[in-house]
């Protein structure tokens, strides 16, 4: 992956008339650590991140109570992650196009609202195919919050402070991630399945009320008139960017691992050596704290090591968890889900940072054609991992994740290699 600088060549913009983006150097009005306004939107957006993992993730801890309680086998009961996530990443694209039109901010708070109104609605579900087809729709509200959150964050926020606010939007996925998985193990535990994912949409509500209350209001976003001509001259620009591209594509194979790994994990955890009960399996998820301080921590380590080498580090990182995660003694494998996590947070929130700092027009489009990647290879992970696990169990699991972390290292090293080319041939005559 070639660094990533603000000399990036624009790419079209969104629509007739794109908004254009503040400069970093002239805006006085964009915030930064310490400033006004500055931890009111970071509280929000990390209120709006809890959410949206919380929500977009609620079955995952409860697919063996799923199974069981609809009859069904992990491979159909993981449509339950896999609709949502799939979803998403079909949705994120349009409704990031309507962000342009319309506002993030407006956007945000009424895909929040859709989707925590959906999240009521779900645990009535009577059967596995309506609780599917609500969590596609729940999925596809969910759409309007990620790229919507990058690009508010990449207008509002000084470039030097982007890579820790969204590192902060991103421990917010993590702490939604973890905090609805425990929740719902110990309801589903105590009251069964349905209880929990009741708990999970409650949850949601307060997040929702939180985001509304805090977040400042836009000050360098400017309303573009709504095309699809303008939105499809936008995406080939960005899909024509090479280095865009490999961004994509390590947002999507980072996720294929996580989505695999913790789409399987409770069915591993509740049948021998470990048999776990369920509100216990619920609980392994506080390894989602790692998480958090490892993407809250990701400039730092882009600071230090370079994004290349920061994103070396992520995915050596989440490969020795998955190595760990193959034995048969319950602490390696609690090692390894923190490995794993770590990897996997750090290594986003490189990735997403990098996206909004080389889309130097139609951020938002840039955004979400990454969490389009990002979503689908959350869909795929859980789908494939859980036919890998009936296939050939846990060891299977961690093959796939294996492939797709040799994925992430063949895209960085590649982009190494360009961006050496690059410059060789930038250099003048005289100094070859």
């Amino acid at each position: 992956m070639t660094s990533v600088s603000t000399e990036a060549p624009a790419t079209p913009g969104a629509s007739a008339a794109p908004s254009p983006s503040p400069s970093p150097m002239s805006s006085p009005s964009l915030l930064s650590p310490g400033r006004p306004g500055y931890r009111r939107m970071s509280f929000a957006l990390f209120a709006a991140g809890v959410a949206t993992f919380a929500l977009l993730y609620s079955t995952q801890a409860l697919l063996p109570a799923v199974s069981t309680g609809l009859g069904v086998t992990a491979s159909q009961a993981s449509w339950t992650v896999s609709a949502a996530t799939g979803a998403l990443a079909l949705f994120v694209l349009p409704l990031s196009a309507l962000s342009e039109r319309f506002g993030r901010r407006t956007l945000m708070t009424s895909a929040l609202l859709i989707a925590v109104v959906v999240g009521l609605v779900v645990p009535f579900a009577p059967n596995l195919e309506i609780l599917v087809a609500l969590r596609a729709v729940q999925g596809a509200a969910l759409a309007g919050l990620p790229a919507s959150a990058m690009a508010f964050l990449a207008e509002e926020v000084q470039p030097k402070a982007l890579v820790t606010a969204i590192g902060l939007f991103v421990a917010g996925n993590s702490i939604g991630g973890m905090s609805g998985r425990i929740l719902t193990g110990w309801v589903a535990q105590l009251w069964g399945w349905r209880a929990a994912l009741l708990a999970v949409g409650m949850l949601a509500v307060v997040c929702a009320a939180v985001f509304r209350a805090l977040l400042p209001p836009a000050r360098n976003f400017t309303p573009g008139a709504l095309s699809f001509r303008g939105l499809a001259t936008t995406v080939r620009g960005h899909l024509s960017d090479p280095l865009l591209l490999r961004l994509y594509g390590i947002g999507a194979l980072f996720m294929t691992v996580f989505g695999a790994v913790y789409t399987v994990i409770g069915y591993r955890l509740v049948a021998e050596p470990f048999s776990l009960p369920q509100g216990v399996v619920g609980s392994v998820f506080v390894v989602y704290l790692v998480g958090t301080v490892s993407s809250a921590a990701a400039g730092g380590l882009v600071a230090r090591l370079g994004r290349r080498g920061a994103l070396y580090l992520a995915v050596s990182t989440t490969t020795a968890g998955l190595l760990l995660s193959l034995s048969d003694t319950l602490a390696l494998v609690l090692l390894g889900l923190v490995l794993i996590t770590a990897g996997f947070f750090a290594g986003h929130a490189v990735a997403s940072s990098s996206v909004s700092r080389t889309a130097r027009t139609g951020r938002a489009q840039a955004s979400a054609l990454y969490q389009s990647a990002y979503y689908a290879g959350s869909s795929a992970g859980g789908a494939l991992g859980a036919i890998a696990f009936h296939a050939g169990g846990w060891e299977a699991t961690v093959l796939l994740g294996l492939i797709a972390g040799l994925g992430v290292v063949s895209i960085t090293l590649y982009g190494s290699h360009a961006a050496r080319a690059e410059r060789r041939g930038r250099r003048p005559l005289a100094a070859r």
